[in-house]
């Protein structure tokens, strides 16, 4: 067994690190070719397991504004929520957002973005104490948008009401078309799913409090050590968990650690499907990571120390309009220019506030910062930009990117919006080049790289800084997706870059920074070819 922040597991996240990294030369280890005969199915179930549908009528729920979000008050405290508030939390972070067809081709969008539109995440929800339903552990299935009954608790319901919401993830459904690689892509989209959760809590006047769980308590907590209830089935491994808090007005507790009661269960139900017919090549290289990783503690984070005066107001849209209005864009126009006073609101957003959402469900201290590429954006110069999303960063980042840039400040942005101009040039062709020669990169308003502090992170907080690096990158991802919506333009996530390309164009220095996300945003390019049906057509609904 490999001791808890061994230099082993360190040297494994670091090595699995490298060797999955995009390179001119060559890609990362993935499949010659799609095998579509074993496409996953993107809908996990458990056969047999009692099942509760949620309702899909919300007119009785508030519709808050982007933003009135930080004020929204709950109507019902947690006890008296019934399925409608329970379907609503889930509907807008973890359902259905829409179909779309192509002649005979049909396929479902969600929520949460996910690479790939592969959907490695699956969400469990803890119940203790709740009217509409029995105390126990369900698991939500988007496509009938119920909840099935896994496991039934075994104690007395806690003096308070309860309700914890956990994340899993099934790398097969990514790396059968990304291969290696395959592990930050579910990585990210564990991040997606923060934010897209932290946003619909937020809606209902409550936020996330994470809990200090180990994954290996966790896996027990979610019956995924069950070898009976998944001996046919893909691996699927423990993330984090959450509980569902009212948001109050004073800054959270960052450790989540006062007042956990977790649950005792005592019968199970359900066996969980396979994804893929026949046996598939499940790249071994990623359980060879997440087995040592699931002996780790939890990972300590930093609490955000530095204040900030609050962001930018938005164009105010109903904020569950924007979570399902929410696309990947595939192509941009690459004419029209972005308002200068747009960009600096949808950066602003980006910048971690304790009081503010989706902030409230994230409160540590940030450690990855925005290196920008800006092609049409009103007022400023094309070129390269850098936005430290904290102050104390600021050393740290001029220390590991090259020597030579300019490091000014722009003139006329807000003083805590700390963008800096590297580098005045035309910058398209580089960002084409370095997001593996996409045009998204380049025919947008402004891409970016997130650049992590990846040293420091797994010197202070150990092998699982890694994964947690790559869920800040996607929660900053989901801010810039519904930023996007919210300035009616249109945003899209890029997983694919050649990794020391944009290292080398920032002048980083060995290890010390490392890029883990790409984004652009832009005015889109509808396809009309594709036609658009309602999430819950098949349902009747």
């Amino acid at each position: 067994m490999i001791e808890n922040h061994s230099t082993t597991t360190l040297e494994l996240v670091r090595a699995y690190h490298e060797r999955t990294k995009h390179h001119f030369d060559r890609y990362a280890a993935g499949p010659d070719f799609l095998d579509w005969e074993q496409q996953p199915n993107p809908f996990r179930e458990f056969e047999s397991a009692p099942l509760i549908k949620l309702p899909l009528d919300f007119e009785e729920l508030p519709e808050p504004g982007f933003n009135s979000l930080n004020t929204q008050q709950p109507q019902l405290g947690l006890k008296d929520w019934g399925l409608t508030e329970i379907s609503s939390l889930l509907r807008f972070s973890m359902g259905l957002a829409a179909w779309k067809v192509y002649g005979p081709d049909r396929w479902s969008l969600r929520c949460n973005p996910s690479s790939g539109n592969l959907h490695p995440t699956e969400t469990y929800m803890l119940v203790s104490g709740l009217r509409s339903l029995q105390d126990g552990v369900y698991h939500y299935a988007p496509y009938p948008h119920a909840l099935e009954l896994r496991a039934e608790n075994g104690s007395s319901s806690p003096n308070q009401p309860q309700l914890l919401l956990a994340f899993s993830s099934i790398a097969w459904r990514e790396a059968w078309k990304y291969g290696e690689r395959a592990y930050r892509y579910v990585q990210l989209d564990i991040g997606h799913a923060i934010g897209a959760l932290a946003y619909s809590a937020a809606a209902l006047g409550f936020r996330l409090q994470r809990l200090p769980v180990s994954r290996k308590k966790l896996t027990k907590l979610l019956g995924l050590d069950r070898q009976e209830d998944f001996k046919d089935a893909e691996n699927e491994y423990p993330d984090l968990i959450f509980r569902l808090r009212e948001s109050p007005d004073q800054v959270p507790d960052p450790s989540g650690a006062d007042g956990i009661q977790l649950p005792m269960t005592s019968q199970w139900h359900g066996t969980a499907n396979r994804l893929s017919q026949q046996p598939s090549h499940q790249w071994p290289l990623i359980d060879e990571l997440e087995q040592p990783l699931m002996e780790c503690p939890p990972c300590q984070q930093l609490p955000l120390a530095e204040s900030i005066p609050a962001p930018a107001r938005v164009p105010d849209q109903p904020i569950r309009q924007i979570i399902l209005q929410r696309r990947s864009a595939q192509a941009f126009h690459g004419k029209s220019i972005l308002q200068l006073s747009h960009f600096y609101q949808i950066l602003d957003h980006c910048l971690p506030r304790a009081t503010e959402h989706p902030w409230k469900s994230w409160p540590y201290q940030a450690r990855i910062h925005l290196l920008l590429f800006v092609h049409r954006v009103e007022g400023l110069s094309p070129g390269l930009y850098l936005l430290p999303r904290s102050r104390q960063a600021l050393p740290l980042l001029k220390q590991n990117l090259d020597e030579d840039f300019s490091w000014q400040p722009v003139e006329g942005c807000p003083a805590h919006i700390l963008l800096h101009q590297l580098v005045t040039t035309e910058v398209k062709k580089a960002a084409r080049a370095l997001s593996c020669h996409q045009d998204i990169a380049a025919s947008s308003f402004f891409s970016l790289g997130m650049l992590a502090e990846f040293d420091a992170a797994l010197q202070a907080s150990g092998p699982l800084a890694y994964p947690e690096l790559f869920w800040e990158a996607g929660l900053i991802g989901q801010v810039l997706y519904l930023q996007a919506e919210a300035h009616r333009v249109r945003g899209t996530g890029i997983g694919c870059f050649f990794d020391d390309a944009v290292h080398q164009i920032a002048g980083v220095k060995e290890s010390g920074l490392q890029s883990l996300y790409h984004f652009t945003v832009g005015e889109a390019k509808p396809d009309n070819r594709l036609q658009t049906l309602p999430a819950y057509h098949h349902l009747g609904s």
